[in-house]
């Protein structure tokens, strides 16, 4: 095997690893990263069916990033729709992601049987992070008094977890400002850390993490 050959088998092997990632901008890049190998390859060898089909579909790739990337801070891109946190969709979205969750939350995800709109400082509330059509993430809130809200659960699926969701739900939404919440706290795992710091929280002595809410 030539290194010719090792190029276009290596072009090859990341067409077929594209297709295996959940997320999308990473399907995306790894794909678009294949195909224009394979394009080169098929190009060098006179393959000219395929050297067509490899570069239109990184052509296509190119439209796609191009697209995702022009969209990743708009805030157009997300809303965040406030439900029932005994809400049956909701139960229903939490059932699906359930082993994907337990990664991220800290504590056990809240299943409360009181609609959301109950008073006392012990209420929760929950809100979906939607995009078009598609459920792209969930928010779970305990009202701890003093204006004070505690995360429960800040989950992103797969799919959408390259992109900026949270930077929405925190910095733009006004959604906790609207509920009369002026803090938010948080413990997180090792695993989610930096996603908190990216989106305004900061670490206190005792572990928790605080950020003030933004403005509506």
């Amino acid at each position: 095997m030539n290194w010719l050959e090792v190029i276009g088998w290596i072009g090859s092997v990341l067409v077929v690893v594209s297709l295996m990632q959940a997320r999308v901008l990473r399907f995306r890049v790894l794909n678009l990263v294949g195909a224009a190998i394979a394009t080169g390859y098929n190009v060098a060898i006179g393959v000219w069916p395929f050297a067509a089909m490899n570069g239109a579909i990184a052509v296509i790739d190119v439209y796609w990033l191009w697209r995702l990337l022009r969209e990743r801070h708009d805030e157009a891109a997300y809303e965040v729709v406030e439900v029932a946190p005994d809400d049956a969709y909701l139960q229903r979205v939490l059932d699906v992601h359930a082993a994907d969750i337990a990664r991220f939350a800290s504590s056990p995800v809240v299943r409360p049987t009181s609609a959301a709109g109950a008073a006392g400082a012990g209420a929760t509330a929950a809100f979906l992070v939607v995009r078009g059509d598609e459920t792209v993430g969930v928010v779970q809130l305990r009202d701890e008094g003093a204006r004070t809200a505690r995360v429960l659960l800040d989950y992103v699926t797969p799919r959408f977890r390259d992109f900026t969701p949270g930077e929405f739900v925190y910095r733009r939404s006004g959604v906790f400002r609207e509920r009369g919440f002026d803090r938010l706290v948080v413990e997180p795992l090792a695993t989610n850390r930096d996603y908190f710091r990216r989106v305004g929280f900061a670490p206190g002595a005792d572990g928790t993490w605080t950020r003030a809410v933004a403005a509506a």
